[in-house]
């Protein structure tokens, strides 16, 4: 073996430019030379985590700070991972540690307001990114955080301040001119095209292509030029196929398996604290989170992915993804009761102070059954939209890049299909369970708001309280990508979309219409 201090800088080099698997084969072996060696578990955690091996990664962290305890960054990295495996609870509670263990650094600083972000405590995150910023005035990521928090608290100037400070440090942080550009409407006296132009001339790498593209696609959109747009937007999500496995297969292959789960109604655990806002992404779901949790005995949790991650823990597979078809396999032994209560154990300490709260995942649909089974005096309600205005909204918008669940999302037509299968899960759920889940139609909400508001907070079981009326103005963080729209008033603007771009959606029309789907003329 090559000397051991030069084995460890070599480690730690290649783990500084996310060399993850040069790094943890480098360091190793070195842990039979020194397996108490904090440093060294710290650096095969964040290798491990690079890696996406997070047992693996917990474990070494977690043995890292047993050896330091005192270690602020060493608590901040094992708070993210913990965090990233949907431990919510236990994150915090590692991040509370770290707090009492200064003096924190600008990135440490960061690392636990990004845990708290993802807790859905934006204002704590806010005020920790706002400490990295005063440390690290010169980090363009750092302030990129900053504007992400800023932007769910609804502090919309203060967050275009900090993107604009973040592209002067680094004009080639591709995804903050996305950012930016979906801040506001743009106008033809104040837009962004100029530089977005100049941009996509050195955008070689496919990311910088697919949120440069998202960014025009948006500017041209805002600007009335749809023909412009949409071929931005084709190019956005050409660009970020490419970058994917084909989903279609996989996603028939799943719904395949939810139709067919040998699920029947069972006792579950008697809690009616939850209500669950699911639905396809883009259709609403949002405004409904917003009315209900504007209402003083109702707690906006956020999206969580509790109920997957305890649906998964129950029955006993613990491979990724979350969501697999052999799950199906486990629902005749499914303990329902435990899943009921476990799911609600692990929504706290953020629910319990007010009698109810709000779980707005939009893709719990897939899940609607067996939350019906688990929780049983749980409200369940789903969104609908209008199928080409949905469609065309999931496919102009830029999901996470890592996340699988929408890879649908970068082809049309593969949206359309999705769409097709949402609608007969949530048909068969129906069947299943009939009365307990209330269908809410978006446009009908808009345009009837008292009577839409009225009728959730009857199915809810909740008094009428103006404050529902008044959405607006609730103040709760929103970290979604409506977070900008549903700080104003209801709108009809986004109602029948689609037809702005009724030239290029003819293939979807047809796709939709000719598998029964009935849509407006």
């Amino acid at each position: 073996m090559a000397d051991p201090n030069t084995l460890f800088d070599q480690a730690t080099a290649a783990c500084n430019q996310g060399e993850w698997r040069r790094a943890f084969d480098l360091a190793s072996p070195l842990l039979a030379l020194a397996p108490e060696h904090a440093a060294l578990h710290h650096l095969l955690g964040i290798a491990a985590l690079g890696l996406k091996q997070m047992p693996l990664s917990i474990r070494h962290l977690q043995r890292a700070l047993k050896l330091e305890p005192r270690r602020a960054d060493y608590a901040a990295q094992f708070a993210r991972v913990l965090s990233l495996v949907n431990q919510s609870a236990v994150a915090l509670a590692v991040v509370e540690r770290a707090l009492d263990s200064p003096p924190l650094d600008a990135a440490t600083l960061d690392t636990l307001g990004v845990v708290l972000s993802r807790a859905n405590e934006h204002e704590r995150a806010c005020a920790l990114y706002e400490r990295a910023v005063a440390l690290a005035p010169g980090a363009a990521g750092f302030r990129h955080n900053l504007a992400k928090s800023l932007i769910c608290l609804g502090r919309v100037a203060q967050a275009e301040s900090e993107i604009e400070a973040c592209l002067e440090l680094a004009p080639r942080s591709w995804e903050v001119h996305l950012t930016l550009t979906q801040l506001r409407r743009q106008t033809a006296a104040n837009n962004h095209l100029q530089r977005l132009q100049a941009l996509l001339q050195e955008a070689v790498d496919l990311p910088a292509q697919i949120h440069l593209h998202m960014a025009l696609f948006k500017e041209h959109e805002d600007l009335a030029d749809y023909p412009q747009a949409f071929d931005h937007l084709t190019r956005a999500k050409m660009a970020g196929r490419s970058l994917r496995g084909a989903s279609t297969e996989r996603d028939e292959d799943l719904f395949t398996a939810l139709l067919h789960a040998p699920l029947k109604p069972a006792p579950g655990f008697a809690s009616d604290e939850p209500i669950f806002v699911i639905g396809m992404p883009r259709s609403g779901t949002t405004l409904v989170e917003r009315i209900i949790s504007s209402h003083p005995q109702v707690h906006s949790a956020g999206e969580l992915q509790n109920f997957p991650v305890a649906f998964k823990q129950v029955s006993g597979r613990h491979e990724r993804p979350l969501f697999d078809p052999q799950i199906i396999d486990r629902v005749p032994d499914m303990d329902w009761q435990r899943l009921g209560e476990l799911y609600l154990a692990s929504t706290r300490p953020a629910t319990g102070s007010t009698p109810r709260f709000v779980d707005k995942l939009p893709h719990n649909f897939l899940y609607a059954g067996f939350i019906a089974n688990a929780l049983p005096q749980a409200k369940i309600i789903c969104l609908r939209r209008d199928p080409m205005d949905t469609c065309l909204s999931n496919f102009r918008q830029l999901f996470a890049l890592d996340s699988r669940i929408h890879d649908y999302s970068f082809d049309l037509l593969d949206t359309g299909r999705y769409y097709l299968l949402f609608d007969r899960l949530m048909a068969h759920w129906q069947r299943l369970f009939p009365g307990r889940i209330l269908e809410v139609q978006y446009e009908t909400l808009v345009q009837a708001q008292e009577a839409g508001t009225r009728r959730l907070l009857e199915y809810c079981g909740l008094p009428w309280d103006d404050a529902c009326l008044r959405f607006e103005d609730n103040p709760a963080p929103i970290a979604t990508a409506s977070a900008v729209q549903v700080r104003q008033p209801i709108y009809h603007s986004s109602i029948g979309r689609w037809r702005r771009y009724a030239g290029q959606v003819v293939e979807l029309r047809e796709l939709l219409r000719g598998s029964g789907i009935a849509l407006e003329d």
